[in-house]
């Protein structure tokens, strides 16, 4: 945890239907619909709005299930402890406390299903560090209100030792320091809002081991990073709406992913197998989408709008040349050796309107296994199982020279709808790009990366292609490095071959 990054620097149910508001559309072949064009209509997705419209936990007990009564100081944890595997809680209306110790949670036992009623809230009064943690397996929450509790940098409030297969429905976890939530294996967070929580809404992290078969469906996740992280621990890369480390397998769709302050999802360090499809991402602080160090990804189908006007113009202002962009792949591709449901990074069908720039593929040339400029604590790519292989000189020979760096390949981004009109994002330069790059490798000394391989690698040589796009508005084109700024000509003219099949009006603003 506390993975620090770099961006671009080269050294270092029924019910839950009805809570649903914006329509999956799934379809097991990410690639049956691509041939569609995207519309030139401004979208209008619908939200999940539940964070304003959380649906009711039920009035009465349910047959067979235990009554836990706010009155009673700690009534909640006790009658756990209690009581067997497998019971079912119904707490009564009202505020729900734990006893006054900041180490008291609920510590469920397999099975367990917590219900609220209208109007449950367990609040950790500022005193109590978690709401629910343990190992235990297979817990419910649904229709309950955690808040006020004040767990560590890192460290979550709801499901705070990342057991497997909990599942969230219903539930508004808000106003808490650190995660609100964790996760583990298998878990389903469904219909919740996630809000106004000091560093992420959700941090989908597990030590010691990989989270599989993550869903997360139908949520608002807004406000988070209240705590400001990035600025109090300088390039911490720990903030956002969701942060997932090693996840391998993970649906995200229908959510709405707004106002937070930095990114809106984030997958860093050996995330696999993501389908990130139906999203409205809008008006956060960062990017609306960082893939990092990552591999295997179809991104379909979002709204995106928005995003990236405080961390874009903060960064241009200081004269950073770098594309900041509002969807990031950073080092991070298809790899057909890892298993997943795709062998690339897919994104198409996406509507991206009044961003701070597009979409901006980047490779870090001294970023990878066993190198002092890999800023992901020690790990290494998931072809390689031991880093000390990464060294020279077998480094510079196949196959790892190949296998130690996270390789940003196999991107094709198509069928998309890039609308930008500067009088909107308030701009006059920096924020219409759309790039392909990677910087000069320089470190270590020992590094095989030396020079504009990488660069030359990524922008010709790894399969990284837009096509079939619509644009609309005066956007310019980065390929290679930072000073090779481009117009569309040049961008579809033979050096680069990029965009084929696209249009761009440059005299519409959106």
């Amino acid at each position: 945890m506390g993975i620090k990054r770099r961006r671009h620097w080269g050294l270092a149910a029924a019910p839950l239907a009805l809570a649903l508001l914006a329509a999956t559309g799934c379809d097991s072949d990410s690639t049956s619909d691509a041939g569609a064009k995207p519309s030139a209509e401004p979208s209008s997705t619908p939200v999940a709005q539940v964070c304003a419209n959380p649906a009711a936990g039920p009035a009465k007990a349910p047959a067979g299930a235990v009554t836990v009564d706010p009155a009673v100081v700690g009534d909640l944890a006790a009658k756990t402890k209690s009581n067997p595997v497998n019971t079912t809680f119904w707490l009564r209306p009202g505020r729900h406390r734990l006893d006054p110790d900041r180490y008291a949670q609920v510590i469920p036992k397999k099975g367990n299903r917590y219900l609220g009623a209208p109007g449950a809230v367990l609040d950790g009064g500022k005193k109590n560090q978690y709401a629910f943690g343990g190992s235990a397996r297979d817990v419910t929450i649904r229709h309950l209100t955690v808040q006020g509790f004040v767990a560590p940098h890192n460290e979550g409030v709801v499901n705070h030792d990342s057991a497997d297969g909990w599942v969230i429905e219903h539930a508004t976890i808000q106003n808490n320091s650190g995660a609100g939530l964790m996760a583990g294996a298998r878990q389903q967070v469904r219909a919740s809002c996630l809000r106004d929580n000091g560093q992420y809404g959700m941090n989908a992290y597990k030590g010691g081991g990989r989270i599989t078969g993550l869903v997360i469906e139908g949520n608002e996740i807004v406000g988070n990073n209240t705590g400001d992280w990035e600025r109090r621990r300088e390039g911490c890369g720990c903030t956002g709406g969701i942060k997932f480390w090693a996840v391998n397998g993970a649906d995200v769709r229908g959510n709405w992913v707004h106002d937070n302050r930095g990114t809106g999802l984030w997958a860093d360090t050996n995330n696999n197998d993501f389908r990130i499809e139906n999203n409205v991402i809008e008006a956060n602080d960062g990017a609306a989408l960082i893939y990092e160090t990552s591999y295997n990804a179809v991104i379909r189908k979002n709204t995106i709008r928005r995003n990236n006007w405080v961390e874009g113009r903060r960064e241009a202002t200081a004269g950073d040349s770098f594309p900041f962009a509002t969807v990031y792949v950073s080092e991070s591709g298809g790899e057909p050796r890892v298993r997943a449901r795709t062998d690339k990074i897919e994104v198409y069908r996406n509507v991206l309107e009044n961003n701070w720039s597009g979409i901006t593929l980047w490779e870090n040339a001294d970023r990878f296994c066993n190198s002092p400029a890999n800023t992901s604590s020690g790990d290494c790519t998931l072809l390689v199982k031991d880093t000390d292989r990464c060294a020279r000189p077998a480094i510079a020979k196949a196959p790892l020279y190949a296998d130690c760096r996270w390789k940003t390949q196999r991107v094709d981004i198509h069928d998309n709808r890039f609308v930008l009109d500067k009088s909107v994002v308030k701009c006059t330069e920096k924020c219409d790009r759309m790039a392909v790059l990677a910087n000069y490798g320089t470190y270590p000394d020992w590094s095989p990366y030396q020079g504009e391989k990488v660069a030359e690698a990524i922008t010709h040589k790894q399969d990284n292609r837009w096509h079939d796009n619509v644009y609309l508005g005066p956007w310019k084109f980065v390929a290679q490095d930072t000073s090779r700024v481009i117009d569309f000509g040049e961008w579809q003219g033979e050096r680069h071959r990029q965009d084929a099949g696209s249009t761009l009006d440059p005299r519409a603003g959106g």
